[in-house]
């Protein structure tokens, strides 16, 4: 299976916390004409976020929905799939199986799930739900995962477990395929999680020497807990300067890392920080560019950027979901100088 492009869909209305304004609006019009015109060029899947809070340009920002926004898209987009990600605090199993179900329809097979926890207490709090701490949200999430199973596989389902009950319950339609369950997490739970339980195993940013022992790791895992289930499928995160020069690029990377600590979103980065178990420390590079995106190398030329996308198809990664900035520029701007190519199979020198 070749390597498959995937990009953030802007629901905060950008991705740099240092940038105040990256001519990308958090608005169903932005989003539609983005998701659109993506099919056209060349992206296979959109990542929709879930947060009811903006933490990336501050809470008093707009912030879209994703299950609503991902049911709109379903209607008007023919090919791209679907990541919609949920929170199980958020969301309770048998009716998010029927929500994802319904859209699953109305897109006729391109909804899939990204199931993520509820990091942010400042956003639980002020939405009146449970705050779990970690190991408690892994263990509601498994049990969340055997629901959601559950009623898209049989004709009547029922459950009793720590935190949800089921009772002989139906669910139809069916989805017309069983949706893909995407998962990311780095803390020892989370991990073993994923590999029970999940259909792919999403990262962070980092380069192909990290990611490699990464994707060795989940693939045992695999094997140990559920060796009757298909192999796990690889997703990296990573975020995208493609310009004429290295020289372009590195001028690019300097505006957008230029760290203000008085920025909007600092706490609620911080608040991100202690709600999670990452193997590596962040930096402020990191705080700048969200989920480690320029760890993975993608700046540069386009000759510079294909080729690492050739070494990360290489150690195993099927799936690149990546962010631009602004995003309908600079990802015409990627489609034309490294997607064809890349499709084509041909070298393209920057003019």
């Amino acid at each position: 299976m070749s390597l498959r492009y995937g990009y953030w869909l802007p629901m905060f209305g950008g991705w740099l916390r240092n940038v105040e304004d990256e001519r990308m609006e958090a608005t169903w019009r932005y989003v539609r004409n983005l998701a659109i015109r993506s099919e056209q060029i060349g992206f296979d899947l959109t990542l929709l976020a879930e947060l009811n809070l903006n933490d990336i340009k501050g809470v008093d920002e707009p912030s879209l929905d994703a299950w609503t926004t991902a049911a709109a898209l379903a209607a008007v987009t023919d090919r791209l799939e679907l990541m919609v990600a949920v929170r199980p605090t958020f969301h309770h199993p048998a009716l998010l199986a029927k929500h994802a179900a319904n859209i699953d329809q109305i897109s006729r097979g391109r909804v899939a799930l990204n199931v993520v926890s509820a990091w942010w207490r400042d956003e639980v709090e002020q939405y009146g739900v449970a705050f779990d701490e970690h190991d408690k949200r892994y263990e509601r999430t498994a049990e969340w995962l055997a629901v959601i199973d559950g009623l898209w596989s049989t004709p009547r389902f029922s459950h009793s477990g720590a935190h949800y009950t089921i009772r002989n319950a139906i669910l139809e339609p069916k989805p017309v395929r069983k949706p893909v369950v995407y998962a990311g997490g780095e803390s020892e739970k989370a991990k073993d999680l994923i590999a029970l339980r999940a259909d792919a195993y999403v990262m962070h940013g980092d380069p192909p020497e990290r990611l490699q022992p990464k994707i060795d790791d989940m693939r045992r895992r695999r094997e140990r807990l559920a060796p009757e289930k298909p192999p796990l499928s690889f997703g990296v995160a990573g975020f995208v300067v493609c310009r004429r020069s290295e020289e372009e690029a590195r001028r690019e990377v300097e505006r957008i890392t230029n760290v203000k600590a008085s920025a909007r979103g600092f706490a609620n980065y911080e608040q991100w920080l202690a709600g999670t178990q990452l193997e590596q420390r962040v930096t402020l590079e990191d705080y700048s560019v969200s989920n480690r995106g320029l760890r993975t190398g993608l700046v540069g030329t386009p000759e510079q950027i294909a080729t690492r996308l050739d070494e990360l198809e290489r150690i195993g990664i099927d799936l690149t979901l990546l962010q631009f900035s602004p995003q309908a520029e600079e990802m015409d701007r990627f489609a034309i100088e490294v997607i064809a190519p890349r499709a084509a199979g041909t070298e393209r020198v920057a003019v």
